[in-house]
């Protein structure tokens, strides 16, 4: 055969061959750049390193929901804001599982039980993503939770015959972390865990008509809100059911990242060689951490404002310990959560939040500081926005503003709103910074 006639079969072939490719395929070609991937310690976005500072908001898909808990027009109001902020990233929940008759869980919720799913709230999640695109913004979309204030671990364990799960908040954290403890061991709880995460990764949007495998606005999947395997000797189980769920994430859809949610070092039951074994996951794409100072007793709730020097120290102290573990394992990091509370620990929305705004500036500038010296922290997500909600009480009630302070935790503790103009102005200030 000759030169001339090799070339016109294999341009034959060629031509073949793409006109039987699905549309689908030839799509993520060209458009892979849109999706967000890792390269050792970095996140890249478009070919080129990325940074950002982005938001809790946990609600925003029962806003974009037709419930009626839905309110389409404040959702795309809060996205507005946030934009002009310089935020690009919101980290949000897919949606609530039936809580316990204990606590004060998130109503409405989207599995009422296992396989049963809201289609309205589902939707919600559709209309947010096509949303965010339209501001190409991203989210990373967390699957279940360890607490009760969603369901989550308490969800599986009841439909398992554990009963309703006890109230997490105040004296009851004790028994709920004994009950919670049975999760990562009941093998019938995490296959209908498993089963939902099918169900929601592989789900086609109703708005944009893609499969959620093809959506740019999604950064990433995340398994858990904070999985702990809340006792030591679990700590195998969990790192396997987390191994376990990112294969099958990644089976699915293997264009998006995937992450544990983890608090970190806290979430591992103060094992640092269990966080980084979890996060070096072949199928993990980053490390994750938290930061609470209050929660975690770093800063007393009665002086917090004279303690924000000390909860800054230790929040450096340990970002510093995971930034290590970042670099062992090669992999980015994503502080994506961190808050503090108003003057004199208040959710009153009229204190100050110079403590705050304290807080919030530290944790921008290391993100900043990784930006220019070519660090391992990619990014970080502060808890959370409320912005145009106003809480009605210190307990929320259904029919109130959802904001981003759970039903568990009183209203108005850790959010942002609209009216913090000092805070606003810091975030946009770093914002501009990291571009």
């Amino acid at each position: 055969m000759n030169v001339q006639i090799l070339k016109t079969v294999i341009i034959s072939m060629i031509t073949l061959l793409t006109s039987i490719i699905p549309a689908s395929s030839q799509d993520k070609d060209s458009s892979s750049n849109s999706f967000i991937t890792t390269d050792g310690t970095k996140l890249i976005r478009n070919g080129k390193p990325y940074h950002f500072i982005g938001t809790n908001m946990w609600y925003a898909p029962i806003l974009g929901s037709t419930t009626e808990a839905g309110d389409r027009k404040r959702l795309t109001k809060e996205l507005d804001a946030l934009k002009s902020m310089g935020i690009e990233n919101l980290r949000i929940l897919a949606g609530a599982d039936a809580g316990s008759a204990n606590a004060n869980s998130v109503v409405p919720c989207l599995q009422k039980s296992p396989g049963e799913l809201d289609e309205e709230l589902l939707i919600g999640l559709d209309y947010t993503l096509a949303e965010l695109e339209k501001r190409n913004m991203t989210a990373v979309i967390y699957l279940t939770n360890s607490w009760d204030w969603s369901g989550g671990y308490g969800f599986y364990l009841r439909e398992c015959g554990y009963g309703d799960s006890p109230n997490a908040s105040g004296d009851g954290y004790n028994e709920y972390v004994k009950y919670a403890s049975n999760f990562v061991r009941e093998e019938r709880a995490l296959e209908m865990y498993y089963n939902h995460i099918k169900s929601i990764v592989s789900r086609k949007n109703t708005i944009t008509g893609r499969y959620y495998k093809d959506e740019p606005s999604i950064m990433a999947w995340q398994i858990c809100n904070e999985p702990r395997p809340f006792a030591k000797e679990n700590q195998s189980k969990m790192a396997m059911w987390l191994s376990k769920s990112a294969r099958i994430i990644k089976k699915i859809d293997s264009n998006h990242l995937v992450s544990t949610g983890s608090e970190g070092y806290y979430g591992c039951e103060a094992d640092e060689h269990t966080c980084e074994f979890i996060h070096g996951d072949p199928n993990i794409d980053y490390l994750t951490l938290h930061i609470w100072p209050l929660n975690w007793g770093w800063a007393s709730r009665n002086k917090p404002d004279d303690d924000i020097e000390i909860a800054c120290k230790k929040s450096g102290e340990y970002i510093d310990m995971h930034v290590k573990m970042g670099e062992h394992i090669n992999k980015p990091i994503v502080i994506e959560e961190f808050g503090y509370c108003r003057r004199d620990n208040s959710n009153d929305i009229k204190k100050d939040v110079k403590s705050r705004d304290k807080l919030y500036a530290y944790v921008f500038e290391q993100v900043k500081q990784s930006a220019q010296n070519n660090g391992v922290i990619a990014g970080c997500n502060f808890w959370g926005w409320g912005g145009t909600g106003r809480p009605k009480s210190d307990v929320w009630e259904q029919g109130d503003d959802f904001l981003c302070d759970p039903p568990h935790e009183p209203q108005g503790w850790y959010s942002v709103f609209d009216s913090d103009k000092s805070t606003i102005t810091l975030i946009k200030s770093y914002t501009k910074e990291l571009k």
